[in-house]
């Protein structure tokens, strides 16, 4: 229970802040996918990959004092911004948490926006299709995004340069 803990307390705090649920979600779906070892479940939902065990680990850890989520109002809706807290850092800095790379990868996928990370998710979900299926499957399931081909193309070349930041020497 407590590694799992503490790598999300890692990934937060090599992030700095992140905002919104949904691009937490997928950055903690996207470094599991590139091999970072996240043990949490995840399964296709509204937003693309969606785990419950992380949002519950999320909840645990601000009740705990160690991760700070600050609630905002946006418009017609609530916005989340997540760091760690103080004494998350200081508990933290009892563990040996650096993961090679990981770093690099999260303040990379932190600067993208979420609708992009979605994407991004989406086709990691359904990598064991070809291509042109994924394709369709994103047409299919992501109608409301009106994601483009330029826009798919784009995901595949992030994740691309994302696996050559995880994995440097392969």
């Amino acid at each position: 229970m407590l590694n799992d803990h503490v790598r999300l307390m890692g990934a937060l705090a090599a992030s700095g802040e992140i905002i919104g649920r949904k691009k937490l979600q997928k950055m903690i779906y996207i470094a599991k996918k590139l091999d970072f070892p996240f043990q949490e479940k995840f399964q296709f939902h509204f937003y693309g990959p969606y785990s419950e065990e992380l949002t519950l680990r999320v909840e645990e850890l601000s009740n705990l004092g160690f991760i700070e989520e600050t609630k905002e109002k946006k418009g017609g809706y609530f916005q989340y911004r997540y760091s760690i807290s103080d004494s998350g850092r200081e508990f933290l800095s009892m563990y040996e948490t650096k993961m090679p790379y990981l770093d690099e990868c999260l303040e990379n996928m932190n600067d993208q926006n979420a609708r992009f990370l979605e994407l991004v998710s989406t086709v990691l979900y359904f990598d064991n299709l070809s291509r042109t299926e994924v394709i369709e499957k994103i047409h299919k399931v992501k109608a409301k995004q009106n994601y483009t081909e330029d826009e798919i193309d784009q995901a595949y070349q992030y994740i691309d340069s994302l696996k050559k930041i995880a994995k440097p020497h392969q």
